[in-house]
């Protein structure tokens, strides 16, 4: 299938894998980039070394493109930013911040720059600030969200913009992949699909947390200091909900979190970690390779899209 994306990215399917801390390390952006999709390695909180560690690993198990994410809050993200040009990175997503001062540099080096937003407003903002193509996310995404449905988002965002639109959230399947190419989107973002990958390192327990969670089985965190987070409900989530119903302060709430993503990933720890899943982990439900994920998308969608030309 051949869209903007595939073109702009040298792709060959219009599906990037999400740029989770923690999940998506080398292994999992490698066996994404090798079935035809985006690998995207997510450098979360980590420091530029580890970023640079991770780049040379995924060189070593795919020579199709890969990108990188970068949450420009990261302490780190000046370093990294220089790194994606060392390394030869061609593709690279941000969040939770702008990234208008690294443009320059990233398009002198050949970068393809791909911002999250998650309102019009910012899609234009980046736009203008020479971003290649936008990930419009709704809020049935994991981890941190907005506040807009992707249904209602992706459409206003493909209107407001020329540049190429990708969806995320709420995606899991080819019914939402085909949904949102009829929204406008030129690809999808998916996420949580691809954390009970095989290829993916986060802990059974964790995946099996996915598999057998039902629809509403996420909820949000955070609400209340304008850093909403979606998760599985858990113990952690329980406990973090009960101090924002009693007014607990913003650092609280941070103890209670501090190293939560890596209890979970890591350790399998999915009483006290965070378990960051969109509302869509209600529809996985098994363990697949990179390769048949795609593939069974792709199949799918492809059906679909051809029902609906006929």
């Amino acid at each position: 299938m051949k869209t903007r994306i595939t073109e702009l990215l040298n792709i060959e399917y219009p599906i990037i894998q999400g740029g989770m801390a923690w999940v998506a390390e080398h292994n999992l952006a490698a066996a994404v980039s090798n079935a035809g999709g985006l690998g995207l390695i997510g450098a979360g909180g980590a420091p530029a070394k580890f970023v640079r560690e991770q780049i040379k690993k995924a060189k070593d198990k795919t020579d199709n493109p890969f990108g990188v994410n970068i949450m420009l809050m990261n302490p780190e993200a000046d370093a990294i930013a220089q790194v994606i040009v060392e390394e030869g990175v061609k593709v690279v997503t941000t969040g939770a911040g702008n990234p208008a001062k690294y443009m320059e540099m990233w398009k002198e080096a050949g970068v393809k720059v791909i911002p999250v937003v998650a309102s019009v407003a910012m899609a234009k903002l980046m736009e203008r600030a020479g971003a290649d193509a936008v990930v419009a996310e709704g809020m049935e995404s994991g981890g941190h969200i907005g506040s807009t449905t992707t249904m209602a988002l992706v459409p206003q965002v493909v209107d407001a913009v020329s540049v190429p639109v990708i969806a995320a959230g709420g995606i899991g399947d080819g019914r939402g992949f085909a949904a949102a190419m009829m929204l406008g989107a030129q690809a999808v973002q998916i996420g949580t699909r691809f954390v009970v990958a095989n290829e993916s390192i986060v802990h059974s327990n964790y995946k099996q947390k996915i598999v057998k969670a039902k629809d509403i089985d996420s909820t949000v965190t955070g609400m209340s200091h304008g850093h909403p987070v979606r998760a599985i409900r858990n113990q952690m989530t329980k406990e973090y909900l009960r101090l924002e119903k009693e007014g607990a302060d913003f650092m609280e709430l941070e103890r209670l979190t501090l190293g939560a993503l890596r209890k979970a990933v890591i350790d399998g720890d999915v009483v006290n970690g965070t378990l960051m899943a969109g509302q869509i982990a209600g529809l996985v439900n098994k363990e697949q390779s990179c390769k048949e994920i795609i593939s069974e998308i792709m199949n799918q969608a492809e059906e679909l899209l051809g029902n609906q030309k006929r």
